[in-house]
Parts: C-alpha cells; sequence; structure tokens
C-alpha cells in the first residue's frame, strides 16, 4: 500500500507572505482576492497581484486556491462573479473554495474546468454530506474542524472523496458556517466574511432558573489548534491536505509554522519538545489544543482568560523572516550560449522537460578589446528581476568578438521570458462563453416547478418539547403543518412516540414533518440508518432536513416523503435554488439574514419564513454547561449573561450532542405577513425553541388576533440585513 502523502497548504495575506510560505515549503497556498472572500478585513490581493502570483507558484510547481467562500446575493452573482474570475480560470487557478451551494452550481456551469473545493463553511460532518458534494462533482471536501481523526477515516473510507482538513490555527467556538451571533448583534455577518468576534468576549453563565453560578470569563473561546503530533494519524485516516489557518497573521507567523509542519512531514517522526515550544512562541491563544482529533469536546479547550494573541522569542521572529521573508526564490536553469564570428547569437535555455532558444544580430570581430568569457558570464548571469538563475551556464565562443552588453541583455531577457512562457503555457485555459444573461433570465426563473399546493397560505409551527407540541395540537387550530423536532423524543422509544404523534398530528387534521437534528455526526447517523427501515415506512408526510448530510440521507432513505431545507442550507440567492431543486425539494427556508428588499428580489415560489422565533445564534459541539458544570447528559436551558446585563439562551442537545446559542428575543413578524404575500411567500413559519406550553399559547393568540400579552421583540435581519 502506498504511503498517503500529505498537501502543506499554507495561508496568506499578501505577496510578501505568499513567497516566504512557498520558501517555507508550501505545497500550495490559499488566498482573497478584492471580493467574497471570508477575511473582509484581510489585506486582500489586488487582480495584478493575484494574477502575478498564479504565475509564481506555478513556476515553482505549486498551487494557489482562490476563497470565494462567501455566500452570495442574487445581484453579486448575476452582475460581478463571471468577470471577477475570468481572469484568474484563464491564468490558470488551481481551485476555488466555496461556502455558497449556488455558487458551486454557477462555477460548473461557467467554469466547467476549474476545481472547486468545499469551505469548511459548508458544515461537513458525515459521510452522507462528502457523498453529496463529490456527487456533485466537487474534488475536495474540506471538513469541520470539530472532527474526530475516526471521523476522518470513515468519511474517507466510505465517501472516496479528496479530504482537507485544519491542522493549526484559530478555532471558531461555532461549527463554521452556522454562526448569526455577530451578524444579529452588530450586522457583521460571518458568512459574509465580516466576523466580529463576539465569541472572544466575556460571558457569566446563569442556570436554568438563571442564578449567575460563574462569574464573568471567556467561555466560548477555544485555544488554537496545533495537530503537529497527529501527522501520522492524519496520514493513516487519508487526509491528503493539511490546511493551517492565518491570512490575517504575519508573515514570521505564516512561513514559520510552515516550516515546522514541512520539517515534520518530511521526517515522519515525533516532534521535539524544543520545536513545540517554537511554534507555541510564533503565536497562540492562552496555549493549544488538538483535543476535536480525539474528543468531541472539551473544557481544557477553553480559555476561560482573556484570548489575547501572544506572541514572544522575538530572535525566533527575526530568524524566520531573514530566512524566508524578502528572499529571492530563483528557479535553477541551465543555459548554452554561442558566440562565432559572422553568426547569429545562439542561447539555448532549459528548465528540465522546458526548453528555449533565441537566435540573435550577427557576431562581428572585436576592432579593438573582445569579449572575454567572463564579461559575458557577468552579462548574462545578470537575472535578479526573473524568476531565474543559471545553475550552469555553457558559453561557447571565439576569442576575438564582441557584442554590444545590450544585445547580450536582449537576448538573456528574451530566452528567460520564452521559458517562462513556455514552463507556463500548460496552464492557461482558454477563455469561456458568458452566459451569465441567459442564466438570469432563464436558469433562476425555470429552476422550480411550482407545487399544486404553493399558492395555499400554510401555517407552520415547529416544536421541540412535548408541552409545546400538545399546546400547538390544542390551541393551534389555524396550524396547518406541525414540525416535531427529533429531540422529543427518546432513542429506545422514538418509532413509538412519533407514531403516535402521527396519529394525533393527523387526526387535527395537520400534516406533520420530522425535524432531524442541526448536527448529524457520526454518532447520529449510526442512529438513525439502525432504524431507517422502521421508519421508511411510517406515515409522517415529509421531513425538514438542516445540513447537507441530512439532505443526502432523506432522498436515500425517505425517497416518498417531501423535504424541506432548513434556513441552515442557504439559499441566498436563486442559483442556490435552482441547485437545491435537482435533490426535488418541496419547499426551502428563507435565510435569516436577508433584509425585506433581498426578499422582494428573491424568488420566493416554494418557500417558507420565520415569523416567529429566537434566532439560533451559534450551532456549537462545545458544551457551556459540561465546561462551566458537568455532563449529567440531561437537555435543558444555560444562560450567557453578556458585558450589557443580555441573556442568551444555551440549550444542550445532548442525543445528539451539541448545543445551541439562542438570541436574546425572539424575532417576530406578524405585522409584515401581508406584505411578504405580496412578495410571492405563502408558508408562515412559527419556531418554538426554549418557549415554555404558556408561552406557546400566548404567541399562537398573538398570530391569531385573539387575546395575548405583548412580548419584548426583534425585527431581526428583516429591516436591515447585513452588508
Amino acid at each position: 500500500m502506498m504511503k498517503q502523502e500529505f498537501e502543506l497548504l499554507a495561508p496568506a495575506g499578501s505577496f510578501e507572505i505568499l513567497k516566504a510560505v512557498i520558501a517555507a515549503g508550501a505545497d500550495a497556498v490559499y488566498v482573497g482576492g478584492s471580493q467574497f472572500g471570508a477575511r473582509a478585513y484581510a489585506n486582500n490581493f489586488t487582480e495584478e497581484e493575484l494574477l502575478e502570483a498564479i504565475d509564481y507558484v506555478h513556476l515553482r510547481g505549486k498551487k494557489l486556491f482562490l476563497t470565494v467562500n462567501t455566500l452570495f446575493k442574487n445581484h453579486e452573482i448575476n452582475d460581478a462573479l463571471y468577470d471577477y474570475l475570468l481572469p484568474y480560470y484563464n491564468r490558470g487557478l488551481d481551485a476555488v473554495i466555496v461556502q455558497d451551494f449556488g455558487v458551486i452550481d454557477y462555477i460548473m456551469k461557467h467554469f466547467p474546468d476549474l476545481p472547486i473545493h468545499t469551505s469548511t463553511q459548508m458544515t461537513i460532518t458525515g459521510v452522507e454530506g462528502a457523498k453529496l458534494l463529490k456527487d456533485l462533482g466537487v474534488e475536495r471536501v474540506v471538513l469541520a474542524r470539530e472532527l474526530s481523526i475516526a471521523e476522518m477515516k470513515k468519511i474517507r473510507k466510505e465517501a472516496d472523496v479528496e479530504l482537507e482538513a485544519f491542522i493549526h490555527g484559530a478555532l471558531c467556538y461555532s461549527f463554521s458556517g452556522q454562526c448569526l451571533f455577530s451578524s444579529m448583534l452588530g450586522g457583521r455577518s460571518g458568512n459574509r466574511g465580516r466576523c466580529a468576534q463576539p465569541c472572544r468576549l466575556p460571558y457569566a453563565v446563569l442556570d436554568e432558573q438563571k442564578k449567575e453560578y460563574k462569574k464573568e470569563s471567556y467561555v466560548l473561546s477555544l485555544k488554537d489548534l496545533c495537530g503537529i503530533e497527529y501527522l501520522q494519524q492524519l496520514r493513516e485516516a487519508g487526509v491528503y491536505s493539511l490546511k493551517i489557518e492565518g491570512r490575517m497573521k504575519q508573515a514570521s507567523y505564516a512561513a514559520g509554522v510552515v516550516s515546522y509542519y514541512r520539517k515534520y512531514i518530511d521526517l515522519e517522526k515525533q516532534v521535539s519538545k524544543e520545536d513545540m515550544l517554537h511554534l507555541y512562541e510564533l503565536g497562540n491563544r492562552c496555549g493549544f489544543t488538538s483535543e476535536y482529533f480525539v474528543k468531541h469536546n472539551d473544557k481544557s479547550m477553553i480559555t476561560f482568560e482573556k484570548p489575547s494573541y501572544e506572541k514572544s522569542n522575538e530572535a525566533l521572529h527575526q530568524e524566520i523572516e531573514r530566512k524566508f521573508v524578502g528572499q529571492k526564490s530563483q528557479i535553477p536553469v541551465t543555459g548554452t550560449l554561442m558566440i562565432y564570428k559572422g553568426q547569429a547569437l545562439e542561447f539555448y535555455v532549459n528548465s528540465q522537460e522546458h526548453h528555449a532558444y533565441v537566435s540573435l544580430g550577427e557576431v562581428q570581430e572585436a576592432k579593438n578589446k573582445p569579449l572575454t568569457e567572463e564579461d559575458v558570464r557577468e552579462r548574462m548571469n545578470k537575472t535578479g528581476e526573473t524568476s531565474f538563475y543559471f545553475e550552469n551556464l555553457e558559453i561557447q565562443m571565439d576569442g576575438d568578438v564582441f557584442v554590444p552588453n545590450g544585445v547580450l541583455n536582449q537576448l538573456r531577457r528574451e530566452a528567460l521570458a520564452q521559458l517562462e512562457e513556455q514552463m507556463l503555457a500548460s496552464f492557461v485555459r482558454e477563455e469561456v462563453y458568458n452566459e451569465s444573461e441567459e442564466m438570469k433570465d432563464a436558469s433562476c426563473q425555470t429552476q422550480n416547478k411550482v407545487s399544486e399546493d404553493a399558492i395555499q397560505e400554510r401555517i407552520i409551527c415547529s416544536c421541540e418539547t412535548r408541552e409545546q407540541l400538545e399546546t400547538i395540537l390544542d390551541k393551534g387550530d389555524f396550524v396547518t403543518t406541525i414540525y416535531v423536532d427529533s429531540h422529543i423524543y427518546d432513542r429506545d422509544a422514538m418509532v413509538e412516540e412519533l407514531e403516535a404523534d402521527i396519529t394525533k398530528a393527523h387526526n387535527a387534521g395537520k400534516e406533520i414533518y420530522l425535524k432531524l437534528p442541526a448536527i448529524f455526526r457520526m454518532q447520529t447517523s449510526v442512529f438513525y440508518n439502525k432504524i431507517k427501515s422502521r421508519i421508511n415506512n411510517m406515515r409522517f408526510d415529509g421531513v425538514v432536513v438542516r445540513n447537507y448530510e441530512e439532505l443526502h440521507f432523506a432522498k436515500e432513505v425517505f425517497p416518498q416523503k417531501k423535504v424541506v431545507i432548513d434556513h441552515s442550507l442557504y439559499t441566498y440567492n436563486d442559483y442556490a435554488k435552482h441547485a437545491f431543486a435537482q435533490y426535488e425539494i418541496h419547499r426551502d427556508t428563507i435565510p435569516l439574514e436577508l433584509n425585506q428588499k433581498e426578499i422582494r428580489r428573491r424568488d420566493n415560489r416554494n418557500s417558507e419564513m420565520v415569523i416567529y422565533g429566537h434566532y439560533p445564534l451559534m450551532t456549537t459541539a462545545g458544551c457551556v454547561h459540561k465546561n462551566t458544570a458537568s455532563c449529567d447528559k440531561k437537555s435543558g436551558i444555560t444562560y450567557l449573561k453578556d458585558r450589557y446585563n443580555v441573556l442568551f439562551p444555551v440549550k444542550n442537545y445532548c442525543k445528539d450532542c451539541y448545543n445551541i446559542v439562542y438570541n436574546s428575543v425572539p424575532v417576530l413578524l406578524f405585522g409584515e405577513i401581508n406584505r411578504l404575500k405580496e412578495y410571492g411567500i405563502r408558508n408562515f413559519r412559527l419556531d418554538f425553541t426554549i418557549e415554555s406550553g404558556k408561552e406557546v399559547d400566548n404567541i399562537l393568540n398573538l398570530y391569531s388576533g385573539g387575546k395575548g400579552c405583548s412580548i419584548e421583540y426583534t425585527n431581526g435581519h428583516y429591516k436591515r440585513g447585513v452588508e
């Protein structure tokens, strides 16, 4: 069996850093351009710099990937994406890193030869999600950072797709792509590359009775990842690309980290204590963690202290800068120069399989001082502004010849330029036909067949507790559809309990859908695959899926059931709706970050909108209750209190071991329903998560115009949206 090779993938926030990490041993570099990157505040590359960078890495046998990993609004795809990518595509860009499902579809149609790597923002946590993306034509899946090595190994074995995993750098507390905390608090969306990092702020922790039991500390702040001691296990798991985080870090950090990982990838031996110390000194947040590789979560991963980014050992940083930053990185070539009287100058230049030949002018007999070989060699070796240097230069010449210096310079320039052109020729792509104008009108308007009941108004209630469900069945006469969260049911009795609720809902004249978990990792997949034969023929009307794993699972297991995709499967743009339509989606859910204007311009056929509910701000593998109290495996609610004394409920979903941090107050848009109907929306949803039965009763009364108590609420992003 062949040894698993690694690609060492480094970040670069500038051209200088790109050169430094290549010199330090990176196999590939990922960068952001002027638009659409998840680090909007980084010092991203201009178009000219990025084109030059593509050539720079290719000449050195390396690769360059471009981040296009934000969620796109309609006008951004229609008006900007094609023209933005075209010059890089033509120049030979090696891959794009993408989050938006619609952008994947768009790029495959418009840039068919451009490999796509899915961003960690897509929250791929299992075999099913990786299979779905592979079947779609994605070349590489970038895994969620929370996955264990055992989960990675299972995905590689069963999905058989190229995998990329983070190996070093900052960790988000939330699953990437499932965080609206910054968005809701200040309008700076992580999905748009503008995260304000509220996870790095202090919070006090309160119990279910809202009694403070842990004073203000940094309970959402994770230490930095350092996985250098797990290289062999990752190799055995079949991970191909090892990704270092840090496009906003300095050159000494990026190059230094790359150099140590390069060393131990090549050596395949245990990391020395001295080198571990050097990695620590290059920069860290309250230390390092590698717990995700072997554990689901652990309090040892949390900084608890103020997570200021610290570096030390200035001498080490200076040494790295001297070694890698600002240094020339030229490619060795060989040359043969022939200078014979009465003949043209002939110059042959070679670099492995590439060859250049230039013939120029006519060599004259020297009238005064003849050229010496030393003079010629000095002139021809002046390659400082090029990508090359002469490792070996053979000069064949008569002893009494003269050639002007300008001619020798021209000969050198033309030969090296010709060689560079040959070396880059295989990367250049032919320009593709721009169908974007046609796509605007045709693809997005014909993407979804309007279902027969699309014009009927549907009032949907989603519930997560037995008390909520009973209240909806008792008081919600106007409710047409109920989503029952899988966490309502005990694992050992799920089939029987669900069957009983199906009967109750149908007897009340209501549809009932099973809402699958927010995260579908290995342990969850094992459970549902174990019972799938029993639930396959149950009488529920459909399923609500919340991630790519469940979308693949539902279409495989419930081919006859209606499938609704939740807001966590983002349909920011009509291209995403079109891409999801191939999976015969019954309805999609309008993303929570779109504002009124963007919703109005969206194709809302077969869409539903959340008009009431506590928005989920974070979905996390970490557990606030476990990290600050203990793990009692009992679902419940904890509260985070910020510096303004605002309380954010945190619900732990122990059956599948994840937390959701909810907004302090619910969104309530009952007064906008008539306007939303004008936008083509016919499906309106009330999401009940942390509410008591009494609170559910009150909300139902408020909706129906009955007697109800007023509540504190927000419009969410409906008025303001995000940048």
